[in-house]
């Protein structure tokens, strides 16, 4: 009997110590291997999270509503990864976050390197406006605009300015979206404003890509209009 136990605790023991291999390789492959993109099959998509398979490995990757409405309604896709890796405590987790362009990649890196800004306000950020509006706002020190993503107040708004201006120049993305430090005669569109218009137009049925596109369209071409009458206008609008 005393034989059996040792050989059953010892069982136990092995098990325990191949458990514990498998979770220490698994910690340390997931620290050490950085993916830079995943391509693959797109086959599941929400607003929020699109799911690609490749090699029968399914990813989900947190994405933003930029990247939602550039991969809408295509079959296989290419996401470009940024690797959140939280170590050190009982639950360590990998998060990813899936962009369509490096430039998108970037400046989400970018953005969480400020401080205040954690990695679900970038990504509003980066939902509420596109990687060349972002660029537009911080190089002419657009304030407003940037207060108008919910979550971000006058103070992050200035420190997002200040420690971003330089660097999305020196890093050449200004360049590559066409960004001009020079204020543009353009007129802006209130973020706060273009949000409640699609999300209220979500809630009735409508695909937040297309409600996005009608209600700037609106907005830029009759700036001031209060949300309810940028949703009746969108809604004799979209198709």
């Amino acid at each position: 009997m005393p034989h059996d136990k040792n050989d059953a605790w010892n069982t136990i023991k092995d098990g325990k110590s191949r458990f514990y291999i498998v979770y220490t390789f698994l910690r340390f492959y997931f620290f050490f291997i950085m993916i830079d993109y995943i391509k693959g099959e797109l086959t599941e998509l929400q607003p929020a999270q699109a799911v690609v398979e490749a090699y029968g490995v399914g990813y989900a990757l947190s994405i933003s509503l930029n990247t939602y409405t550039a991969i809408q309604g295509k079959k296989d896709v290419k996401l470009f990864v940024y690797e959140a890796i939280v170590t050190g405590g009982r639950d360590d987790s990998v998060t990813l976050y899936g962009f369509s362009t490096k430039q998108e990649r970037e400046l989400y890196r970018m953005l969480i390197s400020v401080s205040g800004v954690g990695a679900n306000t970038a990504r509003m950020i980066l939902s509420s406006l596109t990687p060349a509006e972002l660029c537009n706002v911080i190089a002419n020190a657009d304030e407003k605009m940037l207060k108008g993503v919910k979550g971000i107040g006058l103070k992050t708004a200035q420190r997002i300015i200040v420690d971003l201006k330089d660097k999305i120049m020196a890093s050449g993305i200004a360049d590559e979206l066409h960004v001009s430090s020079q204020a543009s005669d353009a007129p802006t569109v209130d973020v706060a404003i273009k949000d409640e218009a699609v999300s209220a137009l979500t809630m009735l049925g409508f695909s937040p890509a297309p409600s996005a596109k009608v209600v700037v369209k609106i907005m830029t071409e009759q700036p001031g209009l209060p949300v309810e009458q940028v949703v009746k206008l969108a809604l004799k609008q979209i198709k």
